[in-house]
């Protein structure tokens, strides 16, 4: 009898190896690849037995059964290793007999032929007994299964692993599609009624049927939280902003928040306010705690212009709009308007693109005007009309003083008159950065004006600047908001949620002290307002009381933990579908997690997106802080009018999910390397001050160098300020180990020259300054550009003669033009320096491709280029 248990670990072998008095089979081993010469493969078997075989062990003693396709395996011959029969076995069966260890040990069985891949089992038995074991031996280990095919190659193991599979369960038929509350009960009601026939209550106040409700009522919970993780799951099916954010986060793209409003608001004081301090936002020094700037409130019918602390909770929560300044300002009423002063011209204006401006300082209002303040300039009256209710509102632009110099006008009084006698007019020189640039031409100076029908003409201005200008953004701050924690040791990241939605989501800029703020007051006034998506956060800080009474511990936003090192107490903000803000900590790793019982205090903003896109002059109102400091105290007829005089800019609403479904999967199809000479020029294009650029790259020596060949817009110069300023916006796509050289185009200065036939009736000289002003280099009335403005040209643009005299004949009084450019003809087309003739006939000069043409017609530069006219005809 063989085994009839499937064991995992037998140890019968060991006991019976322990029992000296019986015999059994320890091992078959099938001779196959290492069979000697003289011997069949495969049919040879060699069996180990625990102890000494009897002699008169033979074939007739040996059974083989087994097999699928080859069934009938007899035995030939077999006998122990020592005593082989004499009939059957050859020279080669006794000589591998004899090599055996442990012959006595050793039974050696020749079959007739070879077997299958299936298993056969060996027999042991003693003969005329039938299936009994020999005397002596265990009726368990008296038999052996073995494959003939065991050397055969496989990639497994050959060996068979027990295994005793557990009962089949019988499972009940339920309904699987229950996904909700009313089908659960329903399944559960039907099962019951198989177990318990005899239970047939319904009544919904038995205990039953209440266990069988609550238990419906959970399942439908939890049938809920599956479908939910699968729907999570993928962006694509992802309905939480939450996971569609982390999401994203995954393929590189930043799902953004949105970003709150930025407004300019000027305020006029009364002479009572001179010196008052509005404070910006600071930490207090007591507590540590992030105080606010002023706030400022939307308008509010009947609310007067200095609105009490007491007063302010009230009309932030009727819904007014809230606005607090970013840095402080001292007020002067001095500043509430600040005439140009023209040195005694008329008709005068501040052209386009101006960049500084003379500024009269009445009663030394502007003597302690300083660098880095801001001015208004605006429009008070139309030069036409004369009226102010005339004036242009989109003539308004906000500027930062980048420099002054205070001097006198040795012509003019200090009261405005010709001077006889008396002190000298004193005026402030002031100028800004070009990015502040006078996008419009703003007339300026004083016109006499009847206001009264009986009373002389007075001077009114046309055009004021104002001082007494703060920047404000749109938000309001919520102060010590109490954050319990408990958080067990070991426990999982712990995570928070703010009580109030809509967290401000604030725009940062990078400053010279490489800090990351809100407000850079060293950058121009233009940068301040900027309409970009480029470093902006939460508004969020939480303050961690520190045992014993040390100034508490501050934790900041950012916009990733995977950055954050263990110590860094940092946080993640994510804001769901509904605007509430969560708090996600660190795990220790990345970012440090709270410790058990902390006490946090959240510090926050709430106001955001495009509602804060207020209006010019929607903003009215100030707050008077809460100070007993001097020089902080505002009166409550201190002000006179707060306003915003343009609109507020930069409000973005959160990004939505169908948005960022679109984007993310594309994100990664944005180029932010650079290689090739395209990739280089495409790069530098996306800077906002690049019209063109053309890149080259050199083997160097050592390394490879790109040659970048940079033409800036309206022709500005390539100098040090901007090449510094081009290499930082460049530097995220430069690869190791090349570097980056950034130089200015090569000019190709151009000489033309043209004879014009002028028409009859026609001045020549009229033309000619007509054809001077359409080719010019600068930007002519109407805001057309000359012919050679620096915008029209850019690297490797030929310059053709065919439209060039298309444009001559275009301006009036133009007869014809005569081209000839051999003697005695005086018409020239061609580099300038270039004698040879031969321009005219080619129809165009050849630029090269790293080359810009080049014509200033500037005679204190000649060698910009130049164009001449030869007038004949007119008059």
């Amino acid at each position: 009898m063989g085994r009839i248990y499937t064991c995992s670990s037998p140890q019968r072998g060991q006991h019976l190896r322990e029992n000296e008095r019986v015999n059994g089979i320890e091992y078959l081993e099938v001779l196959d690849r290492d069979t000697p010469a003289g011997i069949p493969p495969q049919r040879t078997l060699v069996v180990r037995a625990y102890r000494a075989l009897p002699e008169t062990l033979t074939a007739s003693g040996v059974r083989i059964a087994g097999g699928v396709r080859t069934t009938s395996v007899a035995v030939e011959w077999a006998g122990r290793a020592d005593r082989l029969p004499a009939a059957g076995p050859s020279d080669a069966d006794r000589a591998f007999s004899s090599s055996l260890p442990e012959a006595a040990r050793t039974l050696v069985v020749r079959t007739d032929r070879t077997g299958d891949f299936s298993p056969y089992r060996l027999r042991l038995v003693a003969p005329g007994a039938g299936d009994n074991p020999p005397e002596g031996f265990d009726p368990i280990l008296s038999e052996i299964e073995f494959f003939f095919k065991v050397e055969c190659p496989t990639e497994g193991d050959c060996a068979d692993t027990p295994v005793c599979p557990p009962p089949a369960l019988e499972e009940p038929r339920l309904d699987y599609q229950a996904k909700d509350y009313a089908s659960f009960r329903r399944l559960m009601l039907d099962r019951l009624s198989q177990v318990a026939p005899r239970w047939r209550e319904r009544n919904p106040a038995d205990l039953g049927v209440a266990v069988v409700e609550a238990v419906a009522h959970v399942a439908d919970q939890l049938s809920y939280y599956q479908d939910a993780v699968a729907t999570e799951a993928y962006l694509g099916t992802a309905r939480q902003r939450i996971s569609v954010r982390r999401h994203a986060r995954l393929l590189d793209y930043p799902m953004h928040d949105g970003r709150n409003a930025r407004a300019w608001v000027v305020l006029e004081v009364a002479p009572e306010a001179d010196g008052v301090l509005l404070p910006g936002p600071r930490i207090r020094a007591a507590d540590g705690v992030p105080r606010p700037g002023t706030r400022l409130l939307g308008s509010v019918a009947g609310a007067d212009t200095v609105v009490p602390e007491s007063e302010f909770q009230r009309l932030a929560d009727a819904g007014a709009l809230v606005f607090e300044t970013m840095h402080e300002l001292v007020l002067r009423p001095g500043r509430n308007a600040i005439l140009f002063h023209t040195w005694g011209d008329e008709g005068c204006c501040l052209p386009a693109g101006a960049t500084r401006a003379t500024l009269r300082n009445r009663s030394g209002a502007l003597d302690d005007l300083a660098a880095g303040d801001f001015l208004l300039f605006e429009q008070v009256r139309d030069p036409e009309t004369l009226q102010a209710a005339d004036a242009d509102p989109r003539l308004r632009h906000v500027v930062r003083v980048a420099a002054l110099r205070h001097r006198e006008d040795p012509l003019f009084a200090r009261d405005g008159g010709t001077r006889a006698t008396g002190p000298r007019l004193s005026v402030v020189d002031v100028s800004w950065d070009a990015a502040d640039a006078l996008p419009f031409a703003l007339p300026v100076g004083e016109v006499l004006v009847q206001e009264d029908g009986t009373a002389p003409p007075v001077p009114r201005p046309l055009a004021l600047a104002r001082g007494n200008v703060v920047l404000a953004d749109h938000g309001r701050t919520l102060l010590d908001e109490p954050i319990e924690l408990s958080v067990p040791a070991g426990a999982a990241p712990w995570r928070a949620r703010l009580q109030h939605s809509g967290v401000t989501q604030q725009s940062l800029q990078r400053t010279e002290s490489a800090v990351d703020a809100p407000f850079d007051p060293a950058a121009p006034a233009a940068s301040a307002v900027e309409e970009t998506l480029r470093l902006d956060r939460s508004a969020v800080v939480l303050l961690e009381k520190a045992p014993g009474g040390e100034r508490p511990l501050l934790w900041r936003p950012c916009r990733s933990l995977l950055a954050s090192g263990p110590f860094a107490r940092e946080f993640v903000v994510e804001t769901d579908d509904a605007g509430t803000a969560h708090l996600r900590f660190g795990d220790g790793a990345h970012g440090l997690q709270p410790a058990p019982g902390a006490r946090l205090r959240a510090s926050y903003r709430v106001g955001n997106g495009s509602a804060g896109n207020a209006g010019a002059g929607a903003i009215a109102h100030v707050v008077a802080p809460e100070s007993d400091a001097p020089g902080t105290k505002l009166e409550a007829k201190a002000v006179l009018r707060v306003r915003n005089p343009l609109p507020a800019r930069g409000g973005q609403d959160p990004e939505s999910i169908a948005q960022v479904r679109i984007r993310a999967p594309q994100a990664f199809r944005v180029q932010r390397r650079a290689v090739t000479e395209e990739d280089w020029t495409a790069a530098a294009r996306q800077h906002p001050g690049v019209q063109r650029a053309r890149a080259q790259r050199r083997w160097t020596g050592s390394w490879t160098t790109v040659f970048l060949a940079v033409d800036r817009k309206g022709g500005a110069p390539v100098d040090a300020a901007f090449e510094e300023e081009l290499r930082a916006f460049l530097e995220p796509y430069r690869l190791a180990g090349a570097d980056l050289e950034i130089a200015p185009p090569r000019f190709v200065p151009l000489d033309i020259a043209f004879t014009v036939c002028v028409r009859p009736g026609h001045y020549r000289g009229v033309v000619q300054r007509a054809l001077l002003e359409r080719f010019s280099n600068r930007v002519l009335a109407g805001g057309r550009r000359g012919w050679f403005h620096p915008d029209n040209f850019s690297f490797g643009e030929h310059v053709h003669l065919s439209p060039i005299v298309a444009a001559v004949l275009a301006v009036p009084g133009v007869e014809r033009v005569e081209l000839e450019e051999a003697p005695p003809g005086r018409s020239r087309f061609r580099r300038l320096g270039v004698t040879a003739p031969g321009g005219i006939a080619a129809d165009r000069i050849a630029i090269g491709l790293h080359e810009i043409p080049r014509l200033d017609n500037d005679p204190n530069a000649p060698e910009n280029g130049r164009i001449e006219f030869e007038m004949r005809g007119g008059l």
